[in-house]
């Protein structure tokens, strides 16, 4: 079946990135791979744009400059503050000027989302104060101990909290970003920007997988083998017995691998991945409930409603009814601008950018 067209937004997402020399280019890369410009197949949502404490030419770890000629200023338009990354030498101090410029943003009300390293620079500015939190796994001790009020957590690919998001190292940044674009636009949109990138919506297990070992001790075998075979068999009745048949390992030892690597069960992994796949069918076609029941191994369209009253807390019809609802309200308003733009002599008028 052909998805859904998507309208463009006339007032698109804001997501201004923070460079500073050396600047990571594989981090940075990896937001503007998502949040910038896809041609036609993907609507833009997004505006994406880059700034740095002192604009002019920014040193890479590449070995080449970046040109930026944003200033801090442009944070106070953003809807979405970006750190990706933050080299710097042990103990070195995060320049008062950013954090005050990062904290002005999140007061208004931007979304602060430090990608890898880019945590620091939250943790400065105090707003991952009590909060859980994310970074490359070689620097979560460090960030642990400059910042004690910070509750690191080595393993996870990323941790949302709404108004500040911060992401593992490298290709983790990728799953934060996606994970983000999911929450504002829908997973469909999401799943279409993965597809762009060749790469899943959602990569599962945890970045302790991608550690350096330690030198003695058991190694936890990873989950990414299973997980994938999982993946492309959710139209199908699977056990706990089975995967761990699959995995080659008892049911109680697969549910521990699970605990410890995911922090769910094999059952509700399973579950959130049928739920996940829901969604996007209920976003992107008009199929009956009870057909997208049957592709997502649900069995039925009563029991598809139930997982997903309990996951979602509303029905499948009332989710697809909102969302065609807010894609309708998109055209109505493109529609409205592009009217109001093109009468001759009246003035254009300018969007605001909705905060997140």
């Amino acid at each position: 079946m052909t998805p859904s067209p998507y309208a463009e937004s006339p007032a698109p997402h804001r997501v201004v990135a923070l460079a500073r020399p050396p600047q990571a280019t594989f981090v940075l890369a990896c937001a503007s791979e998502v949040f910038g410009d896809h041609g036609p197949a993907v609507p833009a949502r997004y505006a994406f744009e880059v700034c740095t404490e002192r604009p002019g030419p920014v040193r890479t770890e590449a070995g080449y400059d970046l040109l930026v000629t944003a200033g801090l200023d442009a944070l106070e338009r953003a809807d979405t503050v970006l750190v990706p990354g933050w080299q710097r030498s042990p103990g070195a101090e995060v320049p008062e000027a950013v954090v005050a410029a990062v904290r002005r943003a999140h007061e208004r009300g931007a979304r602060i989302v430090g990608l890898c390293s880019g945590a620091f620079v939250l943790a400065a500015a105090g707003l991952l104060d009590g909060r859980r939190a994310a970074t490359h796994w070689a620097r979560a001790a460090e960030l642990a101990a400059r910042f004690p009020r910070v509750r690191v957590d080595p393993a996870v690919l990323y941790v949302d909290h709404g108004d500040v998001a911060t992401s593992a190292g490298g290709a983790a940044a990728v799953d934060l970003c996606l994970h983000l674009v999911s929450h504002d636009q829908g997973a469909a949109y999401a799943l279409r920007i993965a597809r762009q990138l060749v790469m899943p919506p959602h990569r599962e297990g945890c970045q302790l997988q991608y550690a350096e070992l330690p030198a003695s001790g058991p190694v936890a075998d990873s989950l990414a083998p299973l997980l994938e075979w999982l993946s492309g068999r959710l139209d199908q009745p699977v056990t706990v017995a089975e995967m761990a048949v699959r995995a080659q390992v008892s049911a109680r030892t697969l549910t521990r691998r699970f605990t410890e690597q995911l922090g769910i069960s094999p059952g509700r992994w399973l579950l959130d991945r049928r739920i996940a796949a829901t969604r996007a069918l209920l976003e992107e076609t008009d199929l009956p409930v009870e057909t997208i029941a049957r592709r997502v191994g649900l069995s039925s369209a009563v029991n598809l409603r139930r997982r997903f009253h309990e996951a979602l807390r509303t029905t499948p019809a009332a989710y697809r009814r909102a969302f065609r609802t807010r894609r309708a309200g998109q055209e109505d308003t493109a529609a409205r601008t592009s009217a109001t733009t093109t009468v001759p002599g009246a003035p254009a008028r300018r969007s605001m950018s909705a905060t997140s």
